[in-house]
């Protein structure tokens, strides 16, 4: 997994784009999602979330993915689960002070990020971990607010 998941930042300007594309699909399936409840979908979403991003990024399932702010370095896989940065002991060969054998996983977000036209989200502060989210889908919850935003957005047209 390690293995994959560096190769995943080396490559992050490609799942950057994989994820542009696949973000407004799963969002326009909301009406389905809300035919036939948030509440069904969410294991066997969940699942397949586990599944492709478990092996991708080494994914711990949060339920707040911050992927496409972290260069695809999953902040979660920090031994600290530090979500805004790396901590006073990144070694000088850029490996984590905890895991020596393991690269930081804020020197791997810095450098996927480097190579995303969306690099400059790096810098954007993000929320503590709210544990009572794991093991849930991001996906969904990420579909769920673009279609609150929508529906915002729609009441204030009028």
């Amino acid at each position: 997994m390690y293995a994959v998941r560096r190769w995943v930042v080396r490559h992050s300007r490609v799942f950057e784009v994989i994820y542009n594309v696949f973000e407004p699909v799963i969002a326009r399936l909301d009406p389905l999602w809300r035919a036939i409840g948030y509440g069904r979908v969410e294991g066997p979403v969940t699942a397949v979330e586990r599944t492709v991003k478990g092996f991708l990024f080494d994914c711990q399932m949060c339920g707040q993915c911050a992927l496409s702010s972290t260069g695809m370095s999953c902040p979660m896989n920090c031994p600290k689960n530090l979500r805004n940065g790396p901590c006073g002991g990144v070694r000088a060969n850029g490996h984590c002070e905890v895991k020596p054998e393991m690269k930081c996983v804020w020197a791997e977000a810095w450098a996927g990020s480097q190579q995303m036209q969306g690099g400059q989200k790096i810098h954007l502060v993000q929320k503590p971990v709210d544990f009572r989210l794991r093991e849930s889908s991001s996906w969904l919850r990420v579909v769920r607010e673009i279609a609150e935003g929508r529906a915002a957005g729609q009441g204030e047209k009028k």
